[in-house]
């Protein structure tokens, strides 16, 4: 909503919308965002090509895409406006899953509903995430680095049905039907986001834009010569891997084809194979004649020798499913489904239950589990067990897990527990702790010693138990040593996967892997691992990841945690499966029966922005053989060679562990390394009003909705003002609102002043404010290229109109009658103008073309040329200001007095400037004790380092110095102390100037100058500025003296004392 929804309100937006309709008009006649390569090669900083991850079009843009793209166009814009080529092109994704799938949703909610369809009035559960346990039994693998994972972006998945999201597009019943076909998505919404973006002023070279799919062929060919070369380097090779599957799509499903559980992966596990010792009871008797095994998995096979028993959750659900002719595993059916997509099943892909069971049947089962010294052991309840995560099957070690030693313990001490659960003493109170693990600190029951140690009494104690477990484990993996089995005295690090290896290879065990979390894909299935044979790129291929390293060395990435990012990526990334049967994109050419996979079709496409034009323009038809006009192939090469590599790639943070880090790996692999990418800066999500924007709270707006509400310089003012690093960032409405009311008031202000042209003092700038306006402005082109050049735009924000709109207002009130200085008020139009034309640029140009009446157009206006910045200048003008306020300060507190000491007298006279004299003491100069103590800290302080020696050093010199000398030290001792800490937290801060006798400026030639402002400011008859070493002078404050000895003057700090008449 608006801030205020008075007409006057809507009126100001929607002449900034009037003039957003002209100044593209402008743009379109000039054809400004054409980029055209130059006649050479491109020399350093005379081009700048920027490009964004294009976006999938299953819908229409938002502020999320236009915060993220934000960044890239205010950094081209700038470039533009600094003289640079600027090629910023715009493509539209269309490859993968998200389109088929809603088109097929459709089909079949028109199939089962009729069309329109006519929905029950039972409302769809929306899928809810489960909490994420900590793992199968003992916690996550302390050898597997786990990283802040970014939030996926959000997706529908499951929670609605299609054609009610396609009503929420504002799509009438009888056109969505036409989307039932995936083609009509690509014909429907990217047109709309291409004119979504011209009016938001994106300044794009629309001649490149394409969409992505075989409908494009130029494209396809693009895409299809890239894994073909990637092939013939061996970058892609067939193998079986684990990979995330949808049952449903019968397909890999990777991130982008994901409704959530992005950048998840494959967690694998141990599954050890504990066999059920006959006889069987009862409720087994169909599994009489096989081999039945209760299917555990662990993290830890390590810890196998310490077995005491299995747990199960009484009330859970299992089943005994066939893995082949002879074996059985009981195990969840969750855990079945995944087994069966990894070749465990009789039926592959179909898990097949003999008999379904509950945890209450597993109690008391007798079990030989490998390794265990114990040769029987048995199934014992634990309540605590998740079936969502591993088989729902847990080993029990007590002498290195802290909870199987807390729930052993609870079942030993007692009875009436057991009892509850028909659990025999026999299968209990017999087993003690095996030692099998030595851990320095912890000893060889290291569960038991930190259960002692944190005083753990119940199984319930969540928090102390996740600590116990974090210690154990951790320090278990990485300083423990194996006391028992053929690796006893080897690093439990070695003996982990020496033992697991041992495991799989006598049968005993088998290799499964599931979702680290749960993930759904975007046809609405939750999916599972398969072990698939498919076509990977081989990411984990060390000298190709070498290389990646090289590139992203040499690469701008802009923030630390950035380069962490990709860091840690690099440090888990292995194959990725880059074919899939399902969707929309392009045919593997080898192989067409798969497509590539969306997120391997865009790594290298944008060297495709560079030509596309070319490719797309309709004189040059679509080649029906390799004969390509070599007219043609020049200018296709030319312009490859003059923008690339690009400079620069703008994308959420998510990105980094996928897309990001494909796009520096093909970079390497098929470009020589002058194309490759120069930089990526990454940043965090939106969020709206301080809240995660989110469809389902209705805390969302599209791109669209922002425009129409706030106009685009409005919307794009915000963008700026939300958020410049790798944290999520805030899109207020106040402030768009605000935006609003300060664009179209700077437009109103500088009608005014043209109005008034004529009261303007003429001649070169010759006050003191005139000089300090200047400066403001010199500053603020200075400071503001520095926030452009780095990208933080929401300082460029500040610098460049904030700072100077505060400039401008003390101007104006520091002239008084004599007015402001035409030239500068000419001036400083001018620079605001171009310094917020890459945030604001529809404003900036009809500033520039409508009010400056100036040629040309504000985007290529060029950067202002400014004179060095005068700090000396600054700091006086600060030190005025600062003055200013403690002497008004001085003032409401001598007159506060002044009444509180009349209260039973009669009151004081109502006080009017005529009655107020304000003297002005100043020192311009240390002396004494305080010039002896800055000689010596000078003489202490190291201007490279910026330290000063340690204090016992100048507290030395101070006792040897005159001061020191003094028979009074000890007493002047306490005044120079804190005045030591004083200046050496001021040089420490700004440098050894804070440590000079005089400020770099007269003092009481500033002073002076400006008295008429200080009258003005303060409310005062007259002023008189006296040096406070003048005795003289002192006299002058006769009563009022005694102010001057409590609080005296010393540099930078005058004292003010007010004679009231």
């Amino acid at each position: 909503m608006m801030a205020t929804e008075s007409g006057k309100a809507f009126t100001r937006r929607d002449r900034l919308l009037e003039i957003e309709k002209k100044v593209r008009g402008w743009w379109d006649e000039k054809d400004v965002f054409r980029a055209e390569p130059g006649a050479g090669p491109a020399k350093p900083g005379e081009k700048f090509f920027g490009n964004f991850p294009f976006p999938y079009m299953n819908g229409f843009l938002h502020l999320g895409h236009a915060f993220s793209l934000s960044k890239l166009e205010f950094a081209a814009a700038f470039h533009r406006l600094d003289g640079a080529n600027v090629l910023l092109p715009f493509g539209f994704h269309c490859t993968g899953m998200p389109i088929q799938a809603s088109a097929d949703k459709l089909a079949r909610e028109i199939e089962k509903f009729g069309n329109p369809p006519l929905f029950s009035k039972e409302v769809e559960e929306p899928v809810e995430s489960q909490p994420e346990p900590e793992d199968a039994s003992a916690g996550p693998p302390p050898d597997k680095f786990r990283g802040k994972k970014s939030k996926a972006v959000s997706k529908s998945g499951g929670q609605m049905f299609q054609w009610e999201i396609m009503r929420s597009f504002g799509l009438s019943d009888s056109e969505i039907a036409e989307f039932q076909k995936p083609g009509k998505w690509l014909t429907y919404f990217p047109p709309l986001a291409m004119q979504d973006l011209k009016d938001f002023g994106l300044g794009c070279d629309w001649r490149r834009s394409f969409i992505t799919t075989e409908m494009n062929p130029y494209f396809d060919s693009f895409v299809q010569w890239q894994m073909r070369k990637l092939k013939d380097m061996g970058k892609i090779i067939k193998d079986k891997r684990y990979t995330i599957y949808s049952p449903l799509d019968d397909q890999p499903c990777a991130d982008h084809d994901r409704a959530s559980g992005e950048g998840v992966l494959p967690q694998d596990y141990t599954l050890v194979k504990m066999e059920v010792l006959p006889p069987f009871p009862l409720k087994f008797k169909a599994l009489e004649g096989r081999k039945v095994f209760l299917a555990a998995a662990t993290l830890r096979p390590e810890t196998m020798y310490g077995q005491t028993n299995a747990w199960v959750l009484p009330d859970g659900n299992y089943g005994a499913f066939e893995v082949n002719d002879t074996d059985v595993f009981i195990l969840t059916e969750r855990a079945a489904l995944n087994l069966a997509y990894q070749g465990f099943s009789k039926t592959p892909k179909h898990p097949s239950c003999l008999v379904e069971l509950t945890g209450y049947d597993l109690i008391g089962l007798p079990l030989k589990s490998p390794l265990s010294f114990n040769k029987v052991i048995y199934a014992l309840p634990m309540l605590t067990i998740l079936t969502d995560k591993g088989t729902g099957i847990v080993t029990s070690v007590p002498s290195d897990a802290p909870d199987d030693y807390m729930a052993l313990r609870v079942l030993k001490a007692k009875p009436a527990f057991r009892e509850k659960y028909g659990v025999k003493d026999e299968w209990v109170v017999p087993f003690e702790i095996v030692p099998i693990i030595n851990i320095p600190d912890l000893g060889d029951k290291a569960a038991e010693k930190v259960c002692l140690d944190l005083k753990i009494k119940s199984q319930n104690e969540k928090e102390k138990l996740a600590e116990a477990k974090r210690l154990t484990y951790l320090k278990g993996f990485t300083d423990g040593t194996m006391l028992v089995g053929e690796y006893a005295g080897k690093k439990v690090q070695e003996a982990k996967s020496l033992l697991r290896t041992k495991l799989i290879e006598t049968g005993e065990a088998v290799m499964y892997s599931e979702p680290e979390k749960r993930v759904m894909s975007r046809s609405g299935d939750e999916c599972v691992v398969a072990l698939t044979d498919q076509w990977y790129l081989t990411y984990d291929d060390p000298q190709w990841k070498e290389s990646a390293e090289e590139c992203l060395s040499k690469m701008n990435l802009y923030s630390d945690e950035t380069k962490h990012g990709f860091e840690h990526t690099l440090g888990w990334l292995n194959r990725w499966a880059c074919s899939r049967s399902f969707g929309l994109g392009t045919r593997i050419p080898w192989d067409p029966e798969f497509l590539v996979e969306s997120l391997s079709d865009s790594t290298i496409y944008m060297a495709y922005y560079t030509v596309a034009h070319l490719l797309h323009n309709e004189d040059i038809p679509y080649p029906t053989s390799s004969k390509i006009d070599s007219s043609v192939l020049d200018k296709m090469k030319k312009e490859f060679e003059y923008w690339y590599p690009f400079d620069l790639r703008v994308s959420g943070k998510d990105l980094i562990q996928n897309h990001l880090t494909f796009c520096v790996f093909n970079h390497t692999a098929i470009m020589a390394k002058h194309h490759w990418p120069r930089g990526f800066r990454c940043n965090g999500h939106i969020m709206l009003n301080s809240e995660k924007m989110s469809k389902s709270t209705g805390n969302f707006k599209t791109l669209r909705q922002a425009i129409d509400e706030f106009s685009a310089d409005a919307t794009r003012f915000s963008l700026a003002d939300a958020g410049d690093g790798v944290d999520d960032a805030n899109f207020v409405f106040e402030t768009a609102n605000a935006a609003i009311l300060r664009l179209t008031k700077e437009i109103a202000w500088i009608e005014e002043v043209l109005a008034a042209e004529a009261s303007l003092r003429t001649g070169p700038p010759s006050t003191f404010a005139d000089r300090v306006f200047e400066n403001e402005i010199n500053i603020a082109v200075e400071t503001t290229r520095k926030n452009y050049e780095k990208y933080m735009f929401r300082e460029a924000l500040k610098t460049g109109f904030y700072d100077l709109q505060a400039a401008r207002d003390e101007y104006r009130l520091s002239c008084g009658s004599g007015g402001m200085n035409h030239g500068l008020v000419w001036r400083f139009i001018d620079v605001q103008t171009r310094l917020i034309t890459p945030i604001c640029p529809h404003y900036a140009e009809h500033v520039w073309r409508e009010l400056l009446m100036k040629d040309g157009l504000a985007v290529n206006a060029g950067w202002p040329i400014a004179d060095s910045p005068d700090e000396t200048l600054k700091a006086a003008n600060k030190y005025l200001q600062d003055s200013i306020v403690l002497m008004r300060k001085l003032l409401q507190k001598q007159i506060t007095g002044a009444k509180k000491s009349n209260k039973k007298a009669a009151p004081v006279a109502t006080l009017t400037e005529e009655k107020i004299t304000s003297l002005i003491y100043v020192n311009e100069e240390f002396d004494g004790w305080k010039a002896e103590c800055l000689n010596i800290l000078r003489s202490k302080f190291d201007r490279k380092t910026g330290t000063f020696a340690p204090d016992e050093e100048i507290l030395e010199a101070l006792q040897k110095s005159s001061v020191g000398q003094d028979a009074n030290f000890k007493k002047v001792q306490k005044l120079c102390m804190p005045f030591l800490r004083l200046k050496k937290d001021e040089a420490i801060a700004i440098g050894a100037q804070a440590l000079n006798l005089k400020l770099p400026f007269g003092e009481i030639e500033v002073l002076q100058e400006n008295m008429d402002l200080i009258k003005r400011q303060i409310g005062l008859g007259s002023v008189e500025i006296l040096s406070a070493t003048d005795h003289d002078a002192k006299a002058k404050a006769g009563a009022l003296s005694s102010v001057l000895d409590q609080n005296p003057p010393s540099p930078g700090n005058p004292t003010a004392v007010f004679l009231i008449q």
